[in-house]
């Protein structure tokens, strides 16, 4: 089901238009279209920071180095052991990001893979999780790497995946406004493009 899905928002991003690609089909649960897009965005998200994780733990070496100015991101995950929030490196950071990601995504209590499976109850609130730290990460790559992206030549592909990313965080109400400051400037232009477009 979820590969169905995944093609289907391909199929429609394919068209050029990013608003519609994350609007959920009328004949699909929202569960799956969250699921599904979840996934797609992790892959999109973990090729981007690829691009860039061999030379940011040279860059940054330090706790508290390679975040957002007036941020510093740290980790906490209880199913590890890691009750209280641990300073560490922005690359620190997104690495625990990437394997906390997918072992959500690997879990099929979290992700069921069967339709026979239901989702558990607090998946839409699992999901805001994800997203939120998925956020991170590209308030990290325009931040702490845009030029070596640019380098790269892929800066318009982060571009497009970060305003396709928003457009779902926005539909479905997945990142807090407080959460969104770190990259406040980008994201309110991205608020403001969907209402004029609603307002037409």
């Amino acid at each position: 089901k979820g590969q169905t899905l995944s093609s289907y928002t391909k199929k429609t991003l394919g068209s050029g238009n990013l608003r519609a690609a994350v609007v959920k089909p009328d004949n699909e649960d929202l569960l799956e279209w969250l699921a599904a897009n979840t996934v797609d965005f992790f892959n999109e998200i973990t090729l981007l920071y690829g691009l860039v994780s061999e030379d940011a733990p040279l860059i940054y070496t330090q706790p508290g180095k390679g975040f957002p100015p007036g941020f510093e991101y740290r980790w906490a995950d209880s199913g590890r052991g890691i009750k209280t929030p641990k300073r560490c490196t922005s690359p620190e950071y997104v690495e625990y990001v990437v394997t906390w990601v997918e072992d959500q995504i690997n879990n099929e209590c979290v992700f069921p893979i069967d339709e026979t499976q239901t989702f558990p109850r607090d998946f839409k609130t699992s999901v805001k999780n994800i997203f939120k730290r998925l956020f991170r990460v590209f308030a990290i790559l325009y931040h702490a790497h845009f030029k070596s992206i640019e380098r790269l030549g892929a800066a318009a592909h982060l571009n497009t995946c970060f305003k396709h990313f928003m457009f779902f965080v926005y539909e479905f109400n997945l990142v807090s406004d407080k959460d969104l400051k770190a990259l406040k400037g980008p994201t309110e232009r991205l608020r403001l493009q969907i209402k004029s477009r609603s307002n037409q």
